[in-house]
């Protein structure tokens, strides 16, 4: 299928964590659908369980998260592989837009980064919420973005994004290398604060909304929309 380069086209995939209900990015999917239209641009939504869903096994899931875990070569990369199948089958688009929760985000990355190292020729971004820290390569951070759930004080609170690093050791000239704690994150980092844990990022009734009546639904979606906003 030949390459849309049209510009008031998006392509948009949704990538599911472990132990994700076929119905979680429901609202999420209408939710964008709507914005993106009013904006003028057409949204081409696809939901993908590169996991799996809640039906499979979750220490199966468990593990191949973690293959996609690291910026190694030599790593499984399970997920980003299935993603990427996905991708490819249904790619009528160069501009794309990825949105992974908890391991999707981990996979939504790798998904990237290997279609970077194939020499693809895509405008690409990719969005992290929830999700493990996986380290990021230097060409593809500013592409990247990481949303993480806070509490009151602005502080993480959400477990599964303590997981991982994106730590890597730095010198200049002649100097003794320091550990940089952030050396290979993505190029945005935002809290949230939502209401709940790590599963409810999506959620969008009572009792996921605020003192203002505003969901999680609608606290990500802004805060993904405005870090996209001058590229869209």
């Amino acid at each position: 299928m030949t390459a849309n380069n049209d510009t008031s086209s998006l392509s948009i995939y949704l990538l599911a964590g472990v132990a994700t209900t076929t119905c979680s990015f429901n609202e999420c999917r209408k939710k964008l659908d709507k914005l993106f239209r009013d904006d003028g641009i057409e949204p081409q939504i696809h939901v993908l369980f590169p996991y799996g869903d809640a039906s499979r096994n979750v220490v199966r899931q468990v593990l191949e998260v973690r293959s996609d875990l690291s910026n190694r070569m030599t790593a499984g990369r399970i997920g980003g592989q299935r993603a990427l199948h996905t991708i490819k089958q249904n790619k009528n688009n160069k501009r794309m837009l990825l949105i992974g929760h908890s391991g999707g985000g981990a996979a939504a990355y790798q998904a990237a980064k290997m279609m970077e190292e194939y020499g693809e020729d895509n405008d690409i971004r990719i969005v992290q919420v929830g999700s493990p820290k996986t380290p990021i390569d230097p060409r593809l951070q500013e592409r990247v973005s990481y949303f993480h759930s806070v509490d009151g004080m602005g502080k993480l609170n959400d477990p599964i994004s303590r997981i991982g690093s994106w730590g890597g050791w730095s010198a200049a000239g002649r100097a003794m290398p320091k550990w940089n704690r952030l050396k290979y994150a993505p190029g945005y980092v935002e809290g949230i604060p939502t209401v709940g844990g790590h599963a409810d990022y999506f959620r969008h009734t009572k009792p996921y909304t605020d003192e203002q009546s505003i969901c999680n639904l609608d606290k990500t979606i802004d805060s993904v929309r405005g870090w996209l906003k001058g590229w869209l």
